[in-house]
C-alpha cells in the first residue's frame, strides 16, 4: 500500500486499526519527500532524524491506545515562514543567519506538536513571502507537480507541491493575498485561508492584519482536522480569535441544500478569465446548484482595491527591510528591492487613506453576505504559467497582483476564503473555484467544499505519477 496516496482521516483510521504504523507513513512521506525534490523542489529542509523519532513515539501511544492528539503521528509539513522549534526559519532570504537557538515554535506549529505530528520537514517561500510565485535567491524556483517547466504559484508554493505529491498530507501556509489559494489552485489541491484570527500568528507578520495562516490538504475534511487543532487561541497573538464555538469536523455533515450562492464569473465583469477557467468553474457550480442550494449570477460590489492593497503590502514589506545594510539588501529579490522602495514613499495619511478603503470594502461584503451565505468565484483567471516569473508571458502587469483579483480583496476584508480544484485546462493544468463567506463562517466554506468532494467534482489530490524520479 501506498500510504502517501492516503489523506490524513484515512491514515489515522489506519493506525486505529493497526493496519500499519506511523513509523511506515513517516518513511514513505519522505522517501517521497527526497524522490520529489529534485525536480519539483519543494523543501527548504527536510528534519528526517526528529521525524522519525516522532513517528516511533506516536506508534508506542497507538500500541497502548493512548494518542497524544487529533493527529498523531500524521506527516506534516511547515512553510518556512513559521517557526518550527530546533530549526532555522530563513524565510527564503539570505539576509537572515541560520545561526541562532531557533528554541520557539509558532503557535500553529506549538499545536501540532502537541497534537502529536511529526514534522517532515520545511517548504519554500519567496523571500518573506512577498509574492505570488515561488522562487527566492536563497532556495531557488518551486515547480508545478503537473508540468515542472510550470510555477507552483506563491507564496505558499512548496507546501502546495509537497502536498500534490504525496510527501505529507498536510502543510502548514500563510496568505497575505493569496498565498496559500493561488499555490493550492495551480497544484490541484484544497487551500483554506481562515476568517483573520482564527490561527494565531507569532511573530507578527510585516504584512499586519493581511496575513493569515491555514491549512493545506488534499480534501476539506483533512483541513477541517486541521483547523480544529490550530485554530485555537495562543496569548503571543493578542489578535487571535476565541475558542471556534464547536469542532470544524462537524461542520461538513450540513451539505449545501438551501444555502444561497452568489455566482460571480467576473466580477462584474472586472477580470478577464481564461475560457477554460470559465468553463471549468461553471460546471462545479451547476453541481452546487444539483446539490440544492439556491445559485444566483450576481456581483459583490467590489470596485478593484488594489491600490489600497498595494498601499498596505509595500508599506509592510518597507518596514520589514528598513534597517537593512546596503550591503543586505544587495541579498534581497531584486523585485522585493523595488517593491520596498515604493513602500518607503507611502505617508502615514496614504496608509491611512488605503486602511479606509478596506473598512469599506469590509462593510460592502458584510451587506452583501446578509442576502448570499456564499460568493463563488474563480479562484483564479489563469492557470500556472511559467517557472521564474512574477507575471504570465504578455501580461500588462508588472506585480503579481495584476493576476489575482479575485484573492487579494478577501485579505483585506478578513473573511474566510478556499480553493477547490474542478478540473483542468487543455494543458492538463489545475483550474480551482474560490468559496468566500462572512467573517467568522469558516464553517460554511468547509461544508460548501467537502459537499463537492463529495459530489465527485474535484480532482486527485495526489499527483506523484506527474513527476520523475530523481536518478531517470
Amino acid at each position: 500500500m501506498q500510504l502517501t496516496d492516503l489523506t490524513a482521516v484515512q491514515l489515522l483510521d489506519g493506525y486505529r486499526k493497526g493496519e500499519f504504523t506511523p513509523l511506515e507513513a513517516t518513511e514513505q512521506a519522505l522517501e517521497r519527500a527526497r524522490r520529489i525534490q529534485p525536480e519539483v523542489n519543494a523543501f527548504v529542509r527536510l528534519t528526517e532524524q526528529d521525524a522519525l523519532a516522532r513517528a516511533r513515539e506516536s506508534g508506542q501511544r497507538w500500541r497502548r491506545g493512548e494518542p497524544a492528539g487529533l493527529l498523531d503521528g500524521v506527516p506534516v509539513t511547515v512553510k518556512d515562514l513559521l517557526l518550527l522549534r530546533g530549526h532555522p526559519t530563513l524565510r527564503g532570504s539570505k539576509t537572515i543567519s541560520e545561526q541562532g537557538s531557533w528554541d520557539e515554535d509558532a503557535p500553529s506549529v506549538a499545536r501540532l506538536r502537541e497534537h502529536g505530528a511529526v514534522f517532515l520537514g520545511k517548504t519554500t517561500t519567496p523571500e518573506f513571502g512577498w509574492k505570488g510565485v515561488t522562487d527566492s535567491p536563497l532556495s531557488g524556483i518551486t515547480r508545478n507537480p503537473h508540468d515542472p517547466s510550470r510555477t507552483a504559484g506563491g507564496s505558499s508554493g512548496g507546501s502546495a507541491a509537497a502536498v500534490a505529491l504525496g510527501a505529507g498530507p498536510l502543510s502548514l501556509g500563510t496568505d497575505g493575498g493569496g498565498s496559500i489559494r493561488i499555490p493550492a489552485a495551480f497544484c490541484g489541491i484544497f487551500g483554506l485561508k481562515p476568517t483573520y484570527g482564527r490561527v494565531p500568528l507569532y511573530p507578527a507578520s510585516a504584512f499586519g492584519t493581511l496575513s493569515h495562516a491555514g491549512p493545506m490538504t488534499r480534501d476539506a475534511a483533512d483541513a477541517a482536522l486541521l483547523l480544529d487543532v490550530i485554530g485555537t487561541p495562543d496569548a503571543r497573538d493578542w489578535s487571535a480569535l476565541p475558542p471556534a464555538p464547536g469542532p470544524f469536523t462537524q461542520s461538513l455533515r450540513g451539505g449545501v441544500r438551501g444555502l444561497r450562492v452568489a455566482y460571480s464569473p467576473s466580477l462584474g465583469g472586472q477580470v478577464a478569465v481564461r475560457p477554460a477557467v470559465a468553463a471549468a468553474v461553471r460546471r462545479a457550480v451547476a453541481h452546487l446548484a444539483d446539490l440544492g442550494a439556491y445559485v444566483e449570477e450576481t456581483d459583490p460590489d467590489l470596485s478593484d482595491p488594489v491600490e489600497a492593497f498595494n498601499t498596505l503590502w509595500y508599506s509592510g514589506a518597507a518596514r520589514l527591510t528598513e534597517r537593512f545594510s546596503p550591503r543586505k539588501r544587495q541579498l534581497m529579490d531584486p523585485g522585493l528591492r523595488e517593491v520596498c522602495v515604493r513602500g518607503a514613499r507611502y505617508s502615514a495619511l496614504d496608509y491611512l487613506a488605503a486602511v479606509d478603503v478596506r473598512m469599506d470594502l469590509g462593510r460592502r461584503m458584510g451587506l452583501f453576505h446578509e442576502t448570499y451565505d456564499l460568493l463563488v468565484t474563480p479562484t483564479l483567471p489563469v492557470t500556472a504559467f511559467e517557472a521564474g516569473t512574477e507575471v504570465p508571458p504578455a501580461s500588462p502587469h508588472r506585480r503579481w497582483t495584476g493576476w489575482t483579483p479575485f484573492t487579494y480583496p478577501f485579505n483585506l476584508t478578513q473573511q474566510p476564503a478556499a480553493t477547490v480544484p474542478v478540473g483542468t485546462d487543455g494543458d492538463g493544468l489545475p483550474v480551482g473555484l474560490q468559496l468566500v463567506a462572512a467573517r467568522h463562517r469558516d464553517d460554511l466554506v468547509l461544508r460548501a467544499a467537502h459537499a463537492l468532494y463529495e459530489a465527485g467534482v474535484p480532482l486527485s489530490g495526489n499527483v506523484a505519477s506527474a513527476v520523475t524520479p530523481a536518478g531517470n
